[in-house]
């Protein structure tokens, strides 16, 4: 190796203000008194859930509805009625949370777009962070997030969903078009 191909890297000197870190800790403080000010002034609403709740109406983004926040799953229907999902696992292989059970059986002989179903589907909403993942990795679209934010359970089993449930969610839902 030849003199000239090596680069010597010199670390950067550091003030005495910066290795007490006090301009960090100044940038940090002035971001908090910056937030204060606006929550003072009005400017930035929290609210006091669940007496307020967020509104209904869209947030347009260059002509399309889009809203800040995903809600509670749906497994769609199909045009028979049937459970969209083909039990392909992709949607349970894609959650980085690994919150999404399914088990598979072939499928009914009535049934001849298809090889699989799912028996059984669970989604732990507890466990779920609620990324989109699944959403993405549905071949068929069988799997959806809703805008419905507000779901509430005493226990956690009751938090986790089954076919039935994310099921009956769709037909709750189905009017509105999710994400």
């Amino acid at each position: 190796m030849k003199p000239e191909d090596t680069i010597v890297l010199e670390p950067p000197r550091l003030t005495p203000s910066e290795n007490i870190f006090l301009p960090a800790v100044l940038a940090g403080l002035g971001a908090t008194i910056t937030h204060l000010f606006q929550s003072v002034g009005g400017r930035t609403r929290t609210l006091q859930y669940p007496e307020e709740r967020r509104e209904e109406r869209p947030v347009l983004e260059q002509g399309m509805d889009v809203r800040r926040y995903r809600g509670v799953h749906r497994l769609n229907r199909d045009a028979q009625g049937r459970v969209k999902c083909v039990a392909c696992y992709m949607c349970a292989t894609a959650c980085p949370a690994h919150c999404i059970h399914i088990v598979g059986d072939a499928a009914p002989d009535s049934w001849p777009d298809r090889e699989k179903y799912p028996i059984k589907f669970d989604i732990d909403e507890l466990r779920c962070i609620y990324c989109g993942m699944c959403e993405e990795a549905c071949p068929v679209d069988a799997i959806e997030l809703t805008y419905e934010y507000d779901l509430v359970g005493l226990t956690r089993q009751e938090m986790i969903f089954d076919k039935q449930k994310l099921l009956a969610i769709y037909d709750q839902t189905k009017e509105r078009r999710p994400m």
